[in-house]
């Protein structure tokens, strides 16, 4: 080993990965599979062993599983929890982090703190209102469901969605409230979303569209029009906000949206200092913009790259390249939905089928590339149209348009 080297490697002894979900998790894992021999040390708020978050609005709500841990066994890896720790500040120039227990010194911090839910201004505090993010939110969740209470769910997107589901396979009333015209409005443009009002009533549940919310008290909810509606219990899925405020004043760039500014690498503005998962965006030369990707495959497919650039400025390898294409999935009223890709700055939307069926997709082209492409009940449009995407193919737009024809088959 040369001398350059053994300075690079003494530079990096060891790595501490702040957030123990999917991508804390996965950026220590990564690391001993990339070779890295150091000490590395995962820090969690939650006392709860690191558990996979997915689950919760399905089998832990419903009482199908008591947990979601991750079948990982940390000691053989020699990776040291520490858990129920807040971590409350990071000093840069120190390479130290501040903790509830005192300071933690790193050589490459990784930030992987996830998002935090957004809460309805005035309901914090009022009993019986939920949020749905944690072990714990789902813990007190399931005696509500197991009562059968009558439930307000606050916000239609995919969160609420898919707990409006588990409450109505649990046999609760539901009412879902929702500020814009139509569900996932934030997500999917009118068109795309419209089918998806229907699935609500289809459960039982009952959609309360352009309706806003204008205080919570216990046991009800009163709409800014007069209306009250009955609740055992609100759960609040109004969205969520990369968990990054305790970085204020570290040093850290933030964009907008409060996400940590990583470069291509997952590199942060600080030296040493990496970032993964739900708390940062990062630039994708794809589709010619930054993104932030709030979802699960996000978090198991960025901590490679991390853990690979850790390595690179350990050894003076190459920097890898972080530019996915992103992909998550939704369980609600009996369907599977997912989507990959980025739909933004698309010229043509196609549909294969009809949006009132069962099964049917929408695929997004620029420029006559699929760049996006949405799935309910057709995961072989998925799977094709994932790789399409990634290769950048052009596609005949009436081939697309028939449902008939695999998406593989519709290229020019």
């Amino acid at each position: 080993m040369s001398e350059q080297t053994e300075q690079r490697a003494a530079r990096t002894r060891h790595v501490v990965v702040v957030g123990a979900g999917m991508a804390g998790v996965q950026s220590a894992v990564a690391l001993r599979e990339a070779g890295f021999t150091g000490p590395v040390t995962l820090i969690g708020a939650e006392p709860h062993q690191p558990y996979d978050r997915p689950p919760l609005s399905k089998a832990v709500l419903l009482g199908k599983a008591e947990d979601s841990a991750f079948d990982i066994d940390f000691e053989a890896l020699d990776i040291t929890l520490r858990l129920g720790l807040d971590v409350t500040a990071l000093r840069a120039a120190d390479h130290v982090l501040d903790t509830a227990d005192g300071p933690v010194p790193y050589d490459a911090l990784v930030l992987a703190t996830g998002a935090e839910p957004m809460t309805l201004p005035g309901a914090e505090g009022v009993p019986g209102v939920h949020l749905l993010r944690t072990l714990d939110d789902a813990a007190r969740l399931r005696p509500v469901l197991d009562r059968q209470h009558d439930v307000v769910v606050v916000g239609a997107g995919w969160i609420g969605a898919e707990f409006a589901t588990a409450a109505r396979a649990a046999g609760c009333a539901v009412t879902v409230v929702e500020a814009a015209a139509r569900p996932l409005a934030g997500a999917l443009p009118a068109e795309v979303a419209a089918p998806m009002a229907a699935w609500y009533a289809d459960s039982g549940a009952e959609l309360l569209t352009g309706a806003r919310v204008d205080h919570v008290e216990e046991g009800a909810v009163v709409l800014a029009d007069g209306r009250v509606l009955p609740a055992g219990a609100v759960v609040v899925g109004i969205g969520a906000r990369p968990a990054t405020r305790w970085l204020a004043g570290s040093g850290v760039a933030l964009g907008p949206d409060g996400s940590v500014t990583a470069d291509s690498a997952l590199r942060t503005s600080l030296p040493d200092v990496y970032a993964v998962g739900d708390c940062a965006s990062f630039p994708s030369a794809r589709y010619g913009t930054r993104l932030l990707v709030h979802h699960w495959d996000n978090a198991l497919q960025g901590p490679r790259t991390a853990a690979a650039a850790i390595m690179a400025a350990r050894d003076g390898g190459p920097l890898p390249v972080y530019d996915p294409v992103p992909y998550f999935w939704s369980e609600q009223f009996g369907r599977f939905v997912q989507y990959a890709g980025h739909h933004a700055g698309a010229d043509t939307l196609v549909w294969r089928g009809d949006g009132a069926d069962a099964a049917w997709s929408v695929c997004w082209l620029r420029d006559g590339a699929l760049v996006a492409v949405l799935a309910v009940g057709r995961p072989r449009d998925l799977a094709q149209g994932r790789r399409l995407i990634d290769s950048g193919a052009v596609l005949d737009p009436e081939k697309v348009a028939d449902p008939g024809v695999p998406l593989k088959s519709a290229t020019l």
